[in-house]
């Protein structure tokens, strides 16, 4: 087991690279199925989540070559398999139900179980199937397992009654190759949505309005090989680090950014008080200045997102004056108040809204990273925590954030990994 160990006081400098999107790279993987040729995908981040996907690929008797120097990440489906995959595997992230639409493109049937992931909210897959029957899927449920099959994909007109991220994806997937054309009204908007249209597109898809909230998918008879393809940047890597600038009040660069992509989150930190100066995927970040209490409601985006709302509230907690915090997204994402309160941070729970009181000063303590997003929460925090920060289960954090230690030492923090 390791733990991460902080230990604060340091004023951050310097320069950090952003790594690839996580949330854009896992469903492109998964597109792979889609098209059995060889494929690569650049500048691959090494995480927890990509290792649970290759592994997939792999069970499912796929090739699949990754390069640690370039983060070229070469799969080959052509040998793909029509097997049930390891329950161990789907269950570790919620992700790996995304195969179920490229899987139904290609052999019109999968069984796969239930998936997992971190328990940040219910995250149900009813609007994935309610969709897939809209194409002529049958679907049976029962003991853990979700059946799947079709005599073949026909295009049709989905409602989504909520614009869930996976939900628009595994529909995409499917509709790539139907017969007609389908149409995904209230589709999610996310720039990871525009990034997997244009992934199929370079592969030979005719997938328009895709980031609009209304996809239109013409089905085509077969894809064709593509070039090598490399997803955007992390938009939440970026403003994980941005809120770090912003905590420890220090001036630092980040390279590898979308503005149009973090435009909520540098509104919502322009309030705040912290300054931006941005050039081109260059952006430059002051947060020297005074910090001022706002108020955040999370939302699809383009609103303001989700998975920022745990290290936005590290800040707010040491932030003078009262903020309030609205999670609209998942019911259960205020799991990381209580470590933040073991630190010393004022904050009460009302339902879905946290009330943060700033207050002067955190303490270092032993805490546990209760999801992804927390556990970044809880390096924040410690990066201005008096003594050390000791944060176990950390599993979670790397699951989306590659080598953070050594991105946050590089600014001059003092953050280490240890084992016990």
């Amino acid at each position: 087991m390791e733990k991460i160990i902080v230990k604060g006081g340091n004023k951050l400098q310097g320069e950090v690279d952003i790594s690839i999107a996580k949330n854009s790279v896992l469903p492109i993987i998964v597109a792979t199925i889609l098209n059995p040729r060889k494929i690569t995908i650049k500048k691959v981040p090494l995480l927890e989540d990509v290792l649970v996907l290759v592994n997939l690929l792999r069970e499912l008797e796929c090739s699949v070559e990754f390069s640690d120097i370039t983060g070229d990440l070469i799969i080959d489906t052509s040998n793909l398999k029509e097997i049930e995959p390891s329950n161990d595997l789907i269950k570790r992230m919620r992700a790996s139900f995304l195969i179920v639409g490229p899987m139904l493109a290609r052999f019109g049937r999968c069984k796969i179980s239930m998936p997992g992931g971190c328990n940040i909210g219910s995250r149900p897959v009813d609007l994935h199937l309610k969709g897939f029957k809209k194409l002529g899927v049958d679907i049976e449920s029962g003991h853990g397992y979700i059946n799947t099959k079709t005599e073949g994909l026909k295009g049709g007109r989905v409602y989504l009654d909520f614009p869930s991220v996976g939900a628009t994806e595994n529909l995409m997937m499917a509709a790539v190759c139907a017969e007609g054309v389908t149409i995904i009204e209230n589709a999610a908007e996310e720039p990871e949505i525009w990034d997997l249209a244009r992934f199929l597109n370079s592969m030979g898809a005719k997938v328009e309005g895709a980031g609009y909230g209304r996809i239109t998918i013409t089905g085509v008879k077969e894809l064709k090989e593509t070039e090598s393809f490399t997803p955007i940047y992390d938009r939440i890597e970026a403003g994980t680090f941005i809120v770090a600038a912003a905590i420890t009040k220090s001036k630092i660069t980040i390279n590898g950014v979308n503005e149009e992509h973090l435009m909520p989150c540098i509104e919502k930190l322009t309030e705040v008080g912290v300054k931006f100066k941005i050039d081109g995927e260059k952006m430059l970040v002051d947060g020297t200045e005074d910090r001022f209490p706002v108020d955040i409601k999370t939302l699809p985006y383009p609103g303001f997102p989700t998975d920022m709302q745990p290290q936005m509230m590290a800040l707010l907690s040491l932030t003078n004056g009262v903020s309030i915090i609205t999670e609209t997204v998942f019911e259960n994402r205020f799991m990381h108040v209580g470590e933040l309160v073991r630190m010393g941070a004022n904050i009460k729970i009302d339902g879905r809204i946290a009330i943060v009181e700033g207050v002067k000063q955190l303490t270092g303590c032993e805490v546990k990273a209760t999801d992804l997003r927390a556990g970044a929460a809880m390096i924040l925090a410690g990066l201005v925590a008096n003594g050390e920060t000791i944060i176990s289960e950390i599993h979670h954090i790397d699951r989306g954030y590659t080598r953070i230690e050594d991105k946050f030492n590089s600014l001059g923090a003092n953050v280490h990994r240890i084992k016990i």
